[in-house]
């Protein structure tokens, strides 16, 4: 799992840098002094917003239920790293083209790129912050296997430590109305879905219980789980399209069926823009001119390569 996770960091980390070198080149030509850098302290907690919350439980639980039950499953979990504690804003699925079995899950490392893409034009400050994985059986605490790939992993995080969220279904529920408990500090319920909360840091021989708190606030990616198989099914030329051009966005708008993912790439004419839509496995383009939406087919199933299509078509002077 650590060597796909270490794609992700490692990219979003490139993507960090370019940000901050742009915001520092602003702020120097705005003559502003640039802030302390952060002294990360050992992590003493984490937050977990309520609609994070929501996303791992529900989701965990209908992965329960699901044809794939008996495998591990995960989510990528990005936030905001403070001094001593982490906020956590975001998750991003392990995905249905998931390497998973009873013993592992490795993620399908392009969707979580194209996912963090997605959640980071909202708050550049979001990073990855660890993640959440499930083991079939009652063991509550990450194993040997996770320890050797994630000592490894948190180095390249904030504070070079990372937060892991172990779930298992082995708790048992309460009488009444349904509600999340925690038995423990590190420790939530729901039912009988558990998730156990750890930290580990660069160096050290073994994870530490991390106490874990809610507060109210969304999943920033959770529009994108609707559409997640599109994702993934595109990820690795959408990731490229993003690296290649300045300024592609992505937004999950309202399809014809349902959701789709909307991907748009900007042209040099103000208000003039190539948008691609992705629903329910089929792909759209179209010109956007000063409002208006006009249809096009560059003949071309890969993404990136269509869309290199319809700009040399603009640039001989002949889009449709």
């Amino acid at each position: 799992m650590f060597q796909a996770l270490g794609q992700i960091a490692s990219r979003l980390l490139s993507d960090v840098k370019k940000s901050f070198a742009r915001q520092q080149k602003e702020k120097s030509e705005k003559r502003e002094v640039a802030p302390p850098a952060a002294n990360y302290q050992p992590l003493k907690r984490v937050i977990i917003t309520d609609g994070v919350g929501r996303t791992l439980f529900e989701e965990y639980a209908g992965h329960q239920g699901g044809q794939r039950g008996e495998e591990e499953t995960g989510w990528v979990l990005l936030g905001v790293r403070q001094e001593d504690e982490a906020l956590v804003l975001a998750t991003l699925p392990a995905g249905a083209e998931r390497d998973a079995g009873v013993g592992h899950v490795q993620f399908n490392s392009s969707g979580q790129v194209v996912g963090s893409r997605y959640v980071r034009q909202t708050d550049r400050r979001l990073t990855i912050l660890g993640v959440v994985h499930t083991h079939p059986g009652s063991l509550r605490h990450p194993s040997d296997g996770d320890f050797r790939g994630d000592s490894i992993w948190v180095r390249q995080l904030r504070g070079e430590e990372g937060i892991f969220g172990i779930g298992t279904a082995d708790s048992k529920p309460g009488n009444g109305t349904l509600v999340a408990l925690q038995p423990r500090p590190h420790v939530q319920c729901l039912g009988k879905l558990r998730l156990s909360w750890y930290a580990l840091g660069n160096g050290e021989k073994s994870y530490r219980p991390l106490p874990a708190g809610y507060t109210l606030g969304p999943d920033l990616a959770r529009p994108l789980h609707l559409i997640w198989s599109d994702t993934e099914a595109h990820a690795e030329r959408l990731d490229r399209l993003s690296r290649q051009q300045a300024g592609v966005t992505f937004e999950v708008v309202k399809g014809i069926k349902g959701p789709a993912l909307a991907v748009l790439v900007p042209l040099a004419e103000p208000g003039h823009a190539i948008r691609v839509t992705l629903e329910n496995g089929d792909v759209q383009y179209y010109w956007l001119r000063d409002g208006e939406v006009v249809l096009a087919d560059p003949h071309e199933a890969r993404i990136d390569r269509a869309v290199y299509l319809l700009l040399a078509e603009l640039a001989a002077g002949s889009p449709h």
